[in-house]
């Protein structure tokens, strides 16, 4: 049986449910009418050939519906393979649906081929100013270079052609770029032949052209039926063409555009939806004039309009003069946009909210069904979030990145941790996933970890690795039973993770050993006190997903012999790039979400298109990283934007539904954004046949959304006025806690009633506290080594008691290295002073306790304070020095009393409050100096900054305003007040976002705050 000399050829218009159109005719009479066959058919003897296998799924569905139910032997429905072509992730079975057994060979497994080819591209770095660092960057390579090979290979281009290029018509570096391709035109294939495997898009394509001969040499004797695929794959197209050519064949064209005025069909580009079937006509030498409705699939009057405007929107640019000259197709403009609504959100948050809405909304009507096209993974995430509100369960049937599942998440934060040297930040990442456990139950391990953070990862960052840790807790006082308990977790921490630690230690080794010391740490810190470490990291689909990745890993190893261990991070995350984990269960079923390729030939009764943005749909053209765009068309390879084609093609077969909701976001990330050019066409059209608004926005989902969230009333935000009962009241205030108390008032009811204590930041620069501590510490040492007389090089001691200063707080390294060299500015400094000051002393004292009682009060009232230096002169009075490493106050603010530190510890000082070394009292003494030391470092290390001549004058003007000050706080009904005086107070306290300042000082100026 030879082929037939004419194709036959249908097409199911848009706005016809395909697959439910190809059913239910197949299901009255599988021969068409003695189309397919003059003899009689049954159904099951069909073979029907689809662009993907979600259509496959559906199409069985189809025909369920089709049978009204009853029992019916299903045709032989498998995938062609189209998605493989455009999406390039060849990740399925070469072989699937191919009649018999082809003396092909194994395709190489795509881990396998990415690390062969990063080696080759190591190897050829060596020898090459620009070759990649690290195994990292090479693997980053590979990827783009297996890219290159497979659209060569799935277009069926020579790729060695590139040698025949014409070097002077390109830039110089094209010659270390074609040095580079060497690897893809000679070593890869030699790495092949060598191992008996060749690559999969060869291999698939091989399999589509036996299948094709077979069935142009010997017609099968069963009716075949290609429905859906454009032909955008070579291999694919002549097959689609022996298919049309069988005597029991046909081919099904998806939405073809019979109506489109010759000139406007001519002049079909790359970037026009009907580019493709436009090519696959060409191939197979027929016109369309050739291709007939497929029975029984008539479009409504409405749908025929709307195909009919949107052929016009996007008719080739060069015949839109047609708008204007009467010669377009005749439509009607009220029935084309009848059901199809437009919605322009302010930002993604309100698009995804609007989309939940109109989904949701679809759930009302029995039985009808709602779908979400978008090639927007986050905006698909955003939706099935917002589903989430009414407990609706939807899957972005995209499936999620494996690189965002709690499993892979807890393999990549141990890689970075590591990688960081237990870095806090990234440490704590570890720590606190969900997965961590370290052999304890996960709310022991929870709790430990919170204590961990408290006591040794605030502030400055600890020595590296787990040596840093140990250090940091020696240091720190702690509770002996807490001691005891972080002890216990870090010593889990480095049996969890010591052997990969070590792995950082050398400089090169192989990634089958890193994979493995990596995998075995990931499982020990998922282990509990009640299930394995496997039972915990590979549970669940993302679970199962993490295994097999790592599994393959592992597998494919030996392919990269030696890499840095810095660079298997990048390693890591470049190979699980473009893995996806689809669900299997949990599938809503009346709602989905899917991307366009998944959507093709799927219907519903609401079909709402998302992210209609350029560079969101349609994607910007890619940009080839190895080829320029007259490259390529020399090579012969098509042009970018082919892929721009068959998305248009998608967003068309998808609007021409009757019921079509068309969103945007007018800005993503706070940047304005540009409709998607086909939006743009739409409007245009619409304009220029008189609609003088275009195709004008519809506000009524984004209403409901907002209205879903929005209270019944809002109330102004007011200051905070607590008035907690006088036995909650402090009755023990510190020097600086007064300064407070006059300032920020709410700081003190947070810190003394709530007792409340700010949290350092994690992995903190070396700030003020760190270095005010360690410098109190070093200048206290020197006061109590030497507090009657000096030593012979005064500079020599204050380095010395600076270095053990340094040597005895924990290790933070960070500290060390920037501090260090500024307080040699300030020994410098002080050793003069020092030497100046000494001549009027009989003895210093440093950081001495001195408290006072006050009186007047119903109950017992203290001021206490902590005197940095204390120096007893010979005249008999005291002075008084507080070391300041920030800005000290200035002498006006002292005087107001704002600033009443040095004058409060003045009056206890006068009143014998203070206690010398040993607990015993400093005998009441009169104040002649109050002064500041501002430590800065650098030039000069210091600087004196006296406030009083008359300490004891000042301290009992302070002494007296501070009693009528906490005498008003006694009072149960006077609020602590949150920044009373704002002028004197830092732009963000510490207690701020408790008092909600900015909520009641924005309502306070009007919004403006």
């Amino acid at each position: 049986m030879a082929l037939d000399s004419s194709p036959t050829l249908f097409t199911i218009p848009p706005g016809v449910p395909f697959l439910d159109a190809l059913a239910n005719a197949l299901v009255r009479d599988p021969t068409l009418g003695c189309v397919l066959s003059e003899e009689p058919e049954a159904l099951a003897d069909l073979t029907i050939l689809l662009p993907t296998r979600r259509a496959v799924r559906s199409l069985t569905e189809a025909f369920l519906r089709a049978g009204d139910g009853k029992a019916i032997l299903l045709p032989h429905i498998r995938p062609l393979g189209d998605v493989d072509e455009e999406e390039l992730l060849l990740t399925a079975d070469p072989t699937e649906g191919v009649p018999g057994s082809l003396d092909l060979p194994p395709a190489v497994d795509g881990m396998d081929r990415q690390l062969w080819l990063a080696r080759l591209i190591l190897a050829w770095g060596r020898g090459s100013p620009f070759g990649p660092k690290n195994a990292g960057q090479a693997t980053s390579l590979a990827a783009e270079l297996a890219h290159l090979i497979d659209s060569a290979e799935t277009e069926g281009i020579d790729l060695s052609k590139v040698r025949n290029l014409v070097p002077d018509r390109f830039a110089e570096h094209w010659q270390h770029t074609l040095s580079f391709l060497e690897i893809a035109l000679d070593y890869w294939p030699q790495e092949l032949a060598e191992r008996g495997l060749i690559d999969p898009a060869k291999r698939r394509n091989l399999a589509i052209r036996a299948e094709t001969e077979a069935w142009a040499s010997n017609p099968p004797a069963h009716p075949v039926i290609a429905a859906g695929s454009t032909g955008s794959i070579p291999a694919t197209a002549e097959l689609l063409k022996t298919v049309a050519l069988l005597p029991k064949g046909a081919v099904i064209l998806p939405g073809l555009d019979q109506a489109l005025d010759a000139r406007g069909w001519q002049a079909i580009g790359p970037s026009h939806p009907q580019y493709g079937m436009k090519q696959l006509l060409v191939g197979v030498g027929a016109d369309r004039a050739q291709v007939q409705t497929w029975p029984h699939a008539r479009p409504s009057s409405v749908a025929e309009d709307r195909a009919a405007f949107l052929s016009e929107a996007l008719r080739p640019a060069e015949t839109t003069d047609a708008w204007s000259g009467g010669e377009t197709r005749t439509f009607d403009q009220a029935a084309a946009t009848t059901g199809l609504t437009l919605i322009e959100a302010p930002t993604p948050r309100e698009e995804a909210a609007a989309i939940a809405c109109a989904l949701r909304e679809i759930l009302e009507v029995p039985a009808h069904t709602g779908v979400l096209v978008t090639p927007d993974r986050s905006l698909a995430r955003r939706v099935a979030q917002e589903l989430g509100r009414w407990d609706i369960p939807i899957d972005d049937s995209a499936g999620t990145p494996l690189t965002g599942t709690t499993p892979f998440g807890l393999l990549r934060l141990l890689a970075v941790t590591v990688s960081e040297g237990l870095a806090p930040v990234s440490l704590l990442d570890v720590l606190k996933h969900p997965l961590t456990s370290l052999g304890l139950s996960s709310v022991e391990c929870s709790q430990r970890t919170r204590e961990l953070e408290r006591a040794l990862l605030r502030g400055p960052r600890p020595g590296q690795d787990i040596a840093g840790l140990r250090d940091v807790l020696a240091r720190t006082e702690l509770e002996e039973g807490q001691k005891a308990r972080l002890a216990d977790l870090v010593d889990r921490l480095e049996a969890a993770i010591a052997p990969f630690l070590e792995c950082y230690d050398v400089y090169e080794l192989p990634l089958k050993d890193l994979a493995e010391a990596h995998l075995r740490a990931a499982e020990a810190l998922a282990a509990s006190d009640e299930a394995n470490s496997a039972d915990q990291l590979y549970r669940g689909d993302a679970g199962e997903a993490a295994a097999l990745f790592m599994e393959t890993l592992l597998a494919s190893a030996d392919s990269l012999t030696a890499m840095e261990p810095l660079a298997y991070l990048r390693l890591l995350e470049t190979l699980a790039a473009g893995r996806m984990v689809r669900p299997r269960f949990g599938q809503h079923p009346r709602l989905s979400i899917l991307g366009p390729l998944e959507a093709r030939l799927l219907s519903a009764d609401r079909v709402i298109l998302g992210g209609l943005n350029e560079e969101s749909w349609p994607t910007a053209a890619p940009i080839d990283a190895w080829l320029s765009r007259p490259m390529r068309e020399e090579l012969g390879l098509e042009p970018p934007e082919r892929r721009i084609g068959l998305s248009a093609h998608d967003f068309v077969q998808a609007a021409c539904g009757s019921d079509v909701i068309i969103t945007r976001s007018l800005k993503v990330e706070g940047a304005p954004t540009v409709p998607s050019r086909w939006l743009l066409r739409i409007d245009s059209l619409l304009k220029g046949v008189g609609q003088k608004d275009g195709l004008t926005p519809d506000p009524t989902y984004l209403h409901i959304a907002e209205k879903l969230d929005e209270p019944e009333a809002v109330a102004p935000g007011a200051a905070p006025q607590p008035k907690p009962p006088l036995e909650a009241r402090p009755d023990r205030y510190s020097a600086t806690e007064v300064e407070t108390l006059i300032r920020d008032p709410y700081a003190i009811y947070a810190k003394k009633v709530l007792r409340l204590r700010p949290l350092d930041p994690l992995d903190a620069d070396a700030g003020a506290l760190e270095r005010g501590t360690l410098l109190h510490q070093a200048l206290e040492n020197f006061a109590r080594k030497f507090p009657d007389r000096l030593p012979e090089d005064v500079e020599a001691a204050f380095l010395e008691m600076g270095r053990l200063a340094f040597e005895m707080a924990p290790n933070r390294p960070g500290v060390t290295a920037f501090w260090w060299p500024r307080y040699e500015d300030v020994a410098r400094w002080m050793a003069v002073w020092e030497g100046d000051l000494r001549e009027g002393l009989t003895r210093t004292h440093a950081e001495i306790k001195g408290e006072l009682a006050l009186q007047g009060f119903g109950r017992p009232m203290t001021l206490s304070a902590r005197a940095d230096r204390i120096d007893e002169r010979e005249d008999g009075s005291f002075a008084i020095y507080d070391y300041k490493t920030g800005t000290p106050p200035s002498k006006k603010q002292v005087e107001a009393g704002l600033s009443p530190q040095l004058p409060l510890e003045a009056a206890i000082a006068a009143a014998g409050g203070f206690e010398a070394e040993g607990g015993v009292p400093l005998a009441a003494r009169p104040v002649s100096v109050l002064s500041y030391l501002h430590l800065s470092g650098g030039d000069p290390g210091a600087a004196e900054k006296k406030v009083s001549l008359d300490g004891s004058e000042d301290a009992a003007s302070v002494l007296e305003g501070l009693t009528s000050l906490l005498q008003r706080y006694e009072n149960e009904g006077t609020p602590f007040l949150s920044r009373p005086r704002v002028q004197f107070q830092a732009l963000w306290g510490d207690y701020d976002h408790l008092a909600r300042v900015r909520e009641w000082t924005a309502a306070q100026s009007g919004g403006e705050g």
